[in-house]
């Protein structure tokens, strides 16, 4: 996929090169679109970086490729992780510390998302979902909370806008970042005495990622629905976690950074396709169990 971001956001972005020198940073799902530029912008600014996924190969690749990004810098790729596998984050915390010395910041951003229907989608897809992003979100912390009580450290984890309105055909993933922006709410309160900060960031359409390319609809023009008229570029989402992380943010925590252009107020994404696409959709055949 190669890096989104290069040494000019030293210069060019807000932050000030360093800023997270000595930290170390551990992300699931780190060679997705989203985490990845989420781990590019903080191993720029001085932080090492531990990635976590399934594919071993495109975890250990995309860790070469935030490497490159900084001299010095020590990105760990970390495959064959299974989310939803708490004793594989285990391992996965083990490594890092080995390697790295410290975790300081969690980024909980493994998902699994498609579209369907509510007729046509089954119990164990439900679940699939539901267990990818919010147990898997839970077990993140879960293996990573021993380290974080020792550095008092940051979580941030990735969700989403669907659940604010109730989006056709995202019934799946909106139950899931309902789960996780209430996990993270309570995290926010329970751990807060120990110093320990929790907020989730919600992206709105971002073009270039796995999941807009996916969820997309090349036949709409989808900044017509987004009050800032443009879709988001990836580089929002680093600015808004480097933010999150940093020593600016150190009174905030319990909180869901939305980062949509204030699309989710709008609401309706499927425009003129409701209520017909619903009814045709959900209104024949027996329902998938």
């Amino acid at each position: 996929m190669g890096n989104t971001l290069d040494a000019s956001y030293l210069t060019t972005s807000a932050w000030r090169p360093d800023l997270f020198k000595g930290k170390v940073v551990f992300v699931t799902g780190g060679a997705g679109s989203i985490c990845r530029v989420q781990t590019e912008a903080l191993v720029l600014l001085g932080a090492n970086a531990a990635i976590l996924g399934r594919n071993v190969e495109k975890t250990v690749t995309a860790a070469k490729e935030i490497e490159s990004l900084r001299p010095g810098a020590k990105v760990v790729g970390i495959g064959g992780v299974d989310v939803r596998d708490v004793q594989s984050i285990v391992k996965a915390v083990e490594t890092t510390v080995k390697e790295l010395g410290r975790i300081d910041f969690v980024i909980a951003g493994a998902a699994g998302n498609f579209l369907s229907d509510f007729s046509n989608l089954s119990s164990n897809a439900f679940k699939s979902v539901i267990s990818i992003d919010l147990l898997g979100s839970y077990n993140t912390v879960k293996a990573t909370f021993p380290e974080l009580k020792k550095t008092k450290g940051a979580l941030l984890f990735v969700s989403a806008t669907l659940h604010y309105t109730g989006l056709p055909m995202q019934i799946h993933v909106g139950a899931a970042k309902a789960g996780v922006d209430a996990l993270s709410n309570a995290l926010a309160v329970e751990l807060g005495p120990l110093g320990i900060r929790s907020n989730c960031i919600a992206p709105g359409m971002i073009a270039g990622t796995e999941g807009f390319d996916r969820l997309s609809n090349p036949d709409r023009e989808l900044k017509d629905f987004i009050p800032l008229q443009r879709l988001g570029k990836k580089q929002d989402i680093a600015d808004s976690t480097v933010y999150l992380f940093s020593p600016a943010a150190s009174y905030v925590t319990g909180t869901i950074e939305v980062v949509d252009g204030a699309a989710w107020h709008i609401g309706n994404y499927l425009g003129d396709l409701y209520p017909n696409l619903c009814i045709n959709l959900n209104g024949e055949g027996e329902p998938k169990l």
